[in-house]
């Protein structure tokens, strides 16, 4: 049985759907996982042009408003994708979600799920259907206090935030990695710089770790995947003894995550 990822944020711009887009589609490339990455971002949808999908025929819009939800399947750069209709003007109950997508996690590896940025139903709906939540964070104090937030709302729902991405990450200027977990009290797993290659994707709508070769914002994110897998992290000799005290906070976090996953995923599917 497969399990569903919930990426979340209380703020906008953070790049929780760029994040969402690149792990997805680096555990179907890099790992040969069968992926279904779904826009959870119903008001205002917009994963499906961060995949190439710009015109879809049905939505998850559909699939709420009572289509079966296999007719709105798009395979895109090996990923599973059910988009968002960013014209829909029809009711829709996003509390229905985990519902609509139950029956399909036998068939995948891992259901991503990317949330609307507000504190919502939908939001809400992200945080009910999920088995484990990320919040995407960029290293700021307004943005910090959002995290925190959605940290509280998923706590009270029995859904606690297992680990913040970290995104945009400038250095000099970044609120502290050791203060931010102290705050929210939620592990650092990945920590990405800031890097053009973001925005360079986007308007090409290709996944951002498709887009270019060997990038920072793809050794992080193989990092994160590889916590996800159960898998020891690539580390060379070299790194391991230079390496950032931020960094050794974020490798530590990232096994305790995989050991996490791998008795939780793997272990109790056998």
């Amino acid at each position: 049985m497969g399990k569903t990822l919930g990426f979340i944020s209380l703020k906008g711009g953070v790049g929780k759907t760029t994040i969402s887009a690149a792990v997805a589609t680096h555990l179907a490339n890099s790992y040969h996982k069968k992926i279904l990455l779904i826009d959870a971002n119903l008001s205002a949808p917009n994963l499906g042009l961060h995949m190439g999908i710009v015109s879809p025929q049905k939505t998850i819009h559909d699939v709420l408003n009572g289509d079966h939800i296999s007719s709105a399947v798009h395979l895109q750069y090996g990923v599973d994708v059910i988009p968002g209709n960013f014209l829909n003007n029809k009711e829709l109950n996003p509390m229905l979600l985990k519902d609509k997508i139950g029956h399909l996690k036998k068939n995948y590896d891992f259901v991503v799920l990317d949330s609307s940025p507000s504190l919502n139903e939908e939001m809400l709906a992200t945080i009910i259907a999920s088995d484990h939540l990320f919040a995407v964070s960029t290293p700021d104090y307004p943005t910090l206090s959002c995290t925190i937030r959605a940290a509280q709302l998923a706590k009270q729902r029995h859904r606690p935030i297992e680990g913040i991405i970290i995104n945009q990450s400038h250095g000099y200027y970044d609120v502290n990695l050791e203060e931010i977990q102290e705050s929210t009290g939620i592990p650092i797993v990945a920590k990405i710089k800031y890097d053009e290659v973001q925005h360079m994707a986007l308007a090409e709508r290709v996944p951002a770790t498709l887009f270019a070769g060997k990038t920072p914002l793809t050794s992080e994110v193989d990092r994160f995947c590889r916590s996800l897998l159960g898998l020891p992290e690539k580390t060379s000799w070299l790194n391991s003894i230079f390496a950032r005290r931020d960094e050794k906070l974020e490798r530590v976090n990232r096994a305790v995550l995989a050991k996490s996953f791998y008795r939780g995923v793997f272990k109790n599917d056998r």
